[in-house]
């Protein structure tokens, strides 16, 4: 009798009270597995972002407002996306910047050259891929660090416009054939219409990374490219392939941010700005700089974080000088979070 009340005992699913039992710690477990993922700390730190400058300032949250946010941070969302696979492989690709200042030029002349508009942009397009595959080679083949390669890069794209530019501003092609008509057939109409691109983009290229050999390729190249190697993957295809997403994507970002903003100056500091604004929203949505884990959304809410915090800043009437202050140290805090999470999710949270 004894023996079967204890098997009914230790057998038995709990029932009553203790089964329905929720307290501060069922709600502080959910809330540590949602900071485990890769994007929970992020979205935490831009949701709590947002509610402050939405209480502490007036017409934070308002149709214009989103107006002009959401277009701001759509081409550093893009960027970020191919940063994105570069960084997890544990390279990096300061030739961004180079290449969205370069391409509204490199269209223009593919233009003048006879081409058509459409067969203009893929010809652009598909000029700043092989600059992607020059960087890649030199990396894979050569062997040189990314970031002297790129760095190298990007000083002479920035030469380069300059001179084929002959230092002159320019009206994009989209703007000038058929007129506004010519940005609504190819890129789409509206104020959002970037919006629409990167998040269609972020879509597409959270899919690949996630549910692809494409993907799975990157991740396992980046977290150990020995083993990648000897279990029979291509390292240097995976590189080079990287850099010409990245490359190429940074060339339609200066395409259609030109034709949206209906101008293209060959400012070398301007191509700076974005190359940093990209880089910085792939740290901070959680992407590691050694390489190995990355998130494409999380580079899309790092943009959306980036332009929160600029919008917000303005609004308070920041002086200029201190927004680049804020970002690093938003960075700063960010990459703390970005480790702390890290070792939770690779050991010190196991008994979680």
């Amino acid at each position: 009798m004894a023996v079967t009340s204890d098997s009914q005992h230790t057998g038995a699913s709990p029932t009553g009270p203790a089964a329905r039992r929720t307290g501060p710690g069922v709600g502080l477990g959910t809330l540590k597995r949602f900071l485990v993922l890769r994007e929970g700390s992020i979205i935490v730190v831009t949701v709590i972002t947002l509610l402050y400058f939405a209480l502490s300032t007036s017409h934070f949250i308002t149709a214009t407002n989103f107006k002009t946010l959401l277009p701001f941070f759509a081409p550093y969302a893009i960027l970020a996306t191919g940063q994105v696979f570069v960084m997890i492989n544990g390279e990096i690709d300061l030739s961004i910047g180079g290449l969205y200042l370069i391409s509204p030029f490199i269209m223009e002349k593919v233009f003048n050259a006879g081409l058509p508009l459409i067969p203009a942009l893929l010809v652009t397009l598909l000029i700043c891929g092989a600059l992607g595959a020059f960087n890649g080679f030199v990396v894979a083949v050569i062997g040189i660090s990314s970031f002297v390669t790129t760095l190298g890069t990007l000083f002479a794209l920035d030469g380069l416009t300059l001179v084929i530019s002959h230092n002159t501003q320019i009206t994009p092609v989209g703007t000038t054939i058929l007129g506004t008509s010519t940005y609504e057939n190819i890129f789409g109409a509206g104020v959002y219409s970037e919006l629409f691109w990167a998040l269609g983009i972020v879509l597409v290229l959270q899919l690949v990374l996630s549910f692809t050999r494409w993907g799975v390729y990157t991740v396992a190249v980046g977290g150990n490219r020995l083993g990648a190697a000897e279990a029979g993957i291509s390292v240097r295809l995976v590189l080079i392939r990287n850099f010409v997403l990245c490359a190429t994507l940074a060339g339609f970002v200066g395409i259609i941010e030109s034709v949206r903003t209906t101008s293209a100056t060959p400012d070398p500091s301007g191509s700076n700005d974005i190359l940093f604004q990209g880089i910085s929203a792939a740290v901070i949505g959680g992407t590691l700089l050694q390489g190995g884990a990355g998130t494409v959304v999380g580079a899309l809410i790092g943009a959306l974080f980036l332009g929160i915090l600029h919008d917000g800043l303005v609004f308070k009437g920041v002086n200029a000088n201190y927004l680049d202050l804020y970002l690093g140290i938003a960075i700063l805090l960010a990459m703390v979070i970005n480790v702390y999470v890290q070792r939770v999710r690779t050991g010190a949270g196991r008994g979680a």
